[in-house]
């Protein structure tokens, strides 16, 4: 036994060194959350029309503050003048996202130097992504906050962290060795982690809509809403994603109707990610993986509280913008069980067998052979 765990521990050592392209990814990880939550203040403050062009704002590097720049960019775009409260958080969430697809290029450009499975594919389609996340950026923008362009923003916001997680994950991470008995309890349990991901994503997609079409007080009351437990709705209009583009929909475009439909939606798959996720944590502490199993619960209530204090409270702008947050930690704390899971391998082989290829813990969550 003592030699099969010095086997494991040799191959374990033969993994490759990425240095300094683990910390730009977990700078980058962390930089995108920066960037998510500076997005969701952005929204929540109406300041995503802050600046009426793109990539600057009123045809300035940064935003107009002085009383001549202010008067001139007024000339420019009298449809639209400067409010300095708004200009300024839309340009430094431009900033924080323009540093991070430096970053990203600067991890792939790595990844072309020094070559290897386990990352060249993800950074390029890291990369890729945040490319696209550019490009939505200016779209908000320039379709004025069309509700389906806000919430695929926030989507691939979501995304573009999620992957630099992984990409983290994947350059720091060693076969987690188990018993045959709980790598086939494992095993067993990755359709249902999969599934709650998917589960996740659709919520906040539901979370990036009602926020995007301005519902999150369509129902001002808890657990009920407009005091009935199934109010008058319009879920037809609510939930219509062919409307036409424009001319703005900054505060909304919506009957009240279709906003509540929106916000119940959001109850309802809150409902959903709830159940699941706590049943997730109880098959996972019958496993013996009690600390993940703590995890998990832990970061949902958190959650779950700070969207029940946004409708009780108001939606004041502090725990408005820590839920978009929680989203985020909720989604990356499921995402790093399922590639935990997907990791794992069991310590009772064959001694022929016993030696992985470091490359593939992981590649079915990646795309990879």
């Amino acid at each position: 036994m003592k030699n099969r765990e010095n086997d494991m521990h040799r191959e374990n050592n033969q993994r490759p060194s990425y240095g300094w392209r683990f910390r730009l990814a977990v700078g980058g990880c962390i930089l995108a959350v920066v960037v998510v939550v500076l997005g969701a203040f952005t929204r929540l403050v109406d300041a995503g029309l802050g600046c009426p062009d793109w990539p600057g704002c009123y045809g300035h590097l940064t935003w107009p503050d002085e009383v001549h720049e202010i008067q001139t960019a007024n000339s420019a775009f009298p449809d639209a003048p400067v409010d300095v409260s708004k200009t300024w958080p839309e340009m430094v969430h431009r900033y924080f996202a323009g540093v991070l697809l430096l970053l990203v290029a600067t991890l792939t450009y790595l990844s072309w130097r020094n070559p290897d499975q386990r990352t060249f594919k993800q950074t390029h389609i890291l990369l890729a992504l945040i490319v696209l996340q550019a490009a939505f950026g200016m779209w908000t923008v320039t379709l004025k906050l069309w509700p389906q362009v806000v919430t695929a923003h926030l989507l691939g916001g979501m995304a573009t962290l999620s992957m630099l997680w992984l990409l983290a994950e994947r350059m720091n991470s060693r076969t987690n060795y188990v018993s045959t008995k709980k790598y086939r309890a494992l095993q067993n349990l990755r359709p249902l982690a999969f599934l709650t991901v998917t589960v996740v994503v659709l919520q906040i997609a539901l979370g990036g809509w009602t926020s995007s079409n301005y519902a999150a007080l369509a129902c001002p009351d808890f657990p009920t809403c407009h005091g009935k437990w199934w109010p008058q709705a319009d879920f037809q209009a609510g939930f219509n994603f062919v409307q036409k583009i424009g001319p703005n929909y900054l505060g909304g475009a919506l009957e009240s109707d279709a906003r509540t439909a929106i916000h119940l939606s959001h109850r309802i798959g809150a409902l959903f990610v709830t159940l699941m996720v706590i049943y997730l944590a109880l098959l996972t502490w019958k496993l013996g993986w009690r600390r993940w199993a703590m995890v998990l619960s832990g970061v949902l209530m958190i959650q779950v509280g700070l969207g029940i204090a946004n409708v009780i409270m108001f939606l004041p702008l502090p725990i408005a913008v820590a839920h978009n947050a929680g989203a985020a930690l909720l989604l990356l704390t499921i995402f790093t069980f399922c590639y935990r899971i997907q990791v794992a391998q069991p310590i009772e082989v064959e001694e022929k067998t016993i030696k992985i290829d470091p490359v593939l813990p992981g590649a079915v969550m990646t795309g990879e052979q």
